[in-house]
């Protein structure tokens, strides 16, 4: 008879999530992944406001009342992210890749920092869905590749931002960390001059 492996998970502790708030960011790979996932999960919160909004509004066809749509799917989006943020400090997807926001001392989020940094988040997508606009772009192809373009860009630029966080992060005041027990934080170039 084999015994059972004892489970690795605890709680990081106040000292740990500090050490990493001040540590370098997780793998790029790892926070792309768990936002790549986020986009796949976000359609549950889509779905179920579409159909309630659609019922409240006795919308006929996708067209009509799209705007009210979409103010109703922000608002969702935004309550949905900023509670998960202020209660855990993770979303689905960020607790299946052992991620978690925290503020820049690893303190959790309030109700406006956690707000700030969802409507900060939208520099993921925004600039490139407005670039084909900008630039006249109104091929499906040129529309995506412009779009994909931006966002790799996005996720690239944050190795040479401060401790490799995504821009959104770095202006809101916020941190990405991992929460893996037994995950080493990265120390920053930077601190052992800021000791």
């Amino acid at each position: 008879m084999s015994a059972r492996p004892s489970n690795t998970y605890r709680p990081l502790t106040a000292e740990e999530t500090t050490a990493r708030a001040h540590a370098t960011a997780p793998r790029l790979r790892r926070r792309v992944t768990s936002f790549v996932y986020e986009g796949v999960l976000v359609f549950g919160i889509a779905v179920p406001v579409g159909l309630v909004y659609g019922i409240a509004t006795n919308q006929r066809h996708g067209l009509e009342g799209r705007h009210g749509l979409w103010a109703a799917l922000l608002l969702a989006f935004a309550l949905y992210y900023t509670w998960c943020w202020v209660q855990t400090g993770q979303t689905l997807a960020m607790k299946t890749w052992h991620l978690r926001v925290v503020g820049h001392n690893g303190e959790g989020l309030t109700v406006p920092r956690a707000l700030l940094r969802h409507v900060l988040a939208w520099l993921w997508l925004m600039p490139g869905l407005l670039l084909p606009k900008v630039l006249g772009l109104t091929q499906g192809r040129q529309l995506f590749a412009a779009l994909v373009g931006w966002m790799v860009l996005y996720a690239v630029s944050s190795f040479v931002l401060p401790r490799r966080q995504f821009l959104h992060d770095v202006l809101s005041g916020t941190r990405l960390i991992d929460t893996r027990p037994d995950a080493a934080p990265t120390p920053h170039p930077d601190a052992a001059h800021a000791a």
